[in-house]
């Protein structure tokens, strides 16, 4: 009965994808039959030629790579830096920082959207007499925010802690410091924590959405995701051209998943988080 819920849930979970791909190879007629046929009667692989050429996907692919790989490099070191001052090292108030962080895990995304805006707003009326910045159509404006994350912070201190103490007793007798213990005893040790902090902020990168849509309007800084809502506005009736763009879209992260797979359930497993 296990094995057969299981199955059961893997194919409700599946079968979203199974019609994305399948339909991605349909004409229009047959993608917009109904009810919708399993499999299509003829592929079509011009399909995702058709859909390629309609709009920037080569820019918005650039731009979503730039930004994703930069943000999940900021983010992990501020968190690795962070979660072993947390797990290793001795401070006042530490609880209390600490607390502080995991607290805000509570705020919702929504609730530091107008902040931000008003922050990164290039026009001083919408400042209300505050330093503004003026990042609108930047990089920066999509990677800033994002440098530090309060959950990548918990997850690799709770890894940090399960590291020996006589390993940095070893390291501070041949004299080591604290970064030179982070960098060459902890941080190797640490490799499947980081690659599930790194493909958790990748993931959320690649797949943001509002807040790119905020603060761009120019296909030269927007990523995929804003595209694709852009290109669902184009294509309109285009059912099979929307789905082919929706698959190359989706099919990195899920080939960087079947990749890493194995890496974040060690990661998720040793630092005793569940879900």
């Amino acid at each position: 009965m296990k094995h057969l819920f299981l199955i059961l849930a893997a194919v409700v979970v599946a079968y979203p994808f199974f019609f994305m791909v399948t339909s991605a190879f349909k004409d229009l007629l047959e993608a917009t039959h109904t009810p919708p046929t399993l499999l299509p009667t003829k592929l079509h692989p011009e399909n995702f030629v058709d859909a390629w050429n309609r709009a920037p996907w080569g820019r918005y692919f650039v731009n979503t790579i730039l930004v994703s790989v930069v943000v999940t490099v900021l983010e992990l070191a501020t968190a690795c830096l962070a979660a072993y001052a947390f797990a290793r090292m001795r401070f006042p108030g530490k609880g209390i920082l600490f607390t502080l962080f995991l607290a805000t895990l509570m705020i919702p995304g929504e609730a530091t959207l107008v902040p931000n805006y008003v922050l990164m707003s290039p026009s001083k009326a919408a400042c209300l007499g505050l330093p503004c910045l003026g990042w609108f159509d930047t990089y920066q404006v999509q990677i800033v925010p994002f440098i530090a994350s309060a959950f990548s912070i918990f997850l690799m201190r709770q890894f940090f802690l399960a590291i020996p103490n006589e390993l940095s007793d070893a390291a501070r007798i041949d004299g080591a410091g604290h970064l030179r213990f982070l960098w060459s005893i902890v941080l190797p040790l640490s490799v499947p924590a980081l690659i599930t902090a790194g493909l958790i902020t990748f993931l959320g990168s690649w797949n943001a959405f509002q807040w790119p849509l905020i603060v761009t309007s120019k296909p030269d800084f927007r990523p995929v995701q804003v595209g694709l809502s852009a290109f669902r506005q184009e294509a309109g009736s285009s059912y099979h051209l929307l789905m082919a763009a929706s698959t190359f879209v989706v099919a990195p992260i899920v080939l960087l998943f079947l990749v890493a797979q194995r890496y974040l359930v060690q990661g998720i497993a040793r630092t005793g988080i569940r879900g």
